[in-house]
């Protein structure tokens, strides 16, 4: 897992200067927002807001629209299951409810001793391969209940 820096107002303001001038600043700034904090933090949100000059309501729609901005940081591993159409049709959906139980946590969560982050996402792009699934960035495919149990047993030790 990387390490994140910790979040503050002065380093919030020194990635959003940096990106500001770019065209289409905003989705520049989250991405680097994440990069340094492993989230995008909700004062950072207001920070960003009032730079680019659109209301808060705009900014957190952007923030929550895109599935790969996350509003606190995640665990030590992250487990992103597809539930895209061709996974869908292959039971993705039984997978994502088998780790959601097997996890105790629902997607969009981390497992309560930080090891875990379980993130449903909308094509991985292995649909060849589907059902699919990433580890820490790495692709899985063929994913069935086996394999999701060596994936979930090695993102907890």
């Amino acid at each position: 897992m990387p390490a994140y820096e910790p979040w503050t107002e002065q380093r919030t303001a020194t990635i959003i200067a940096e990106h500001r001038n770019a065209e289409g600043p905003a989705l520049p700034i989250l991405h680097a927002l994440q990069e340094a904090f492993g989230h995008v933090p909700e004062e950072a949100v207001r920070m960003v807001a009032e730079a680019l000059n659109v209301t808060r309501a705009e900014m957190h729609g952007v923030v929550t629209f895109y599935h790969d901005f996350r509003k606190t940081p995640p665990g030590r591993h992250v487990l992103k299951l597809c539930q895209a159409e061709a996974c869908q049709a292959k039971g993705a959906r039984d997978l994502a409810k088998y780790a959601k139980t097997r996890l105790g946590i629902e997607a969009g969560e981390t497992t309560p001793d930080r090891q875990v982050t379980l993130e449903n996402v909308y094509c991985l792009g292995f649909c060849a391969t589907a059902p699919s699934a990433m580890l820490d960035g790495r692709p899985i495919g063929r994913l069935d209940t086996v394999r999701l149990d060596a994936l979930i047993d090695e993102a907890r030790s």
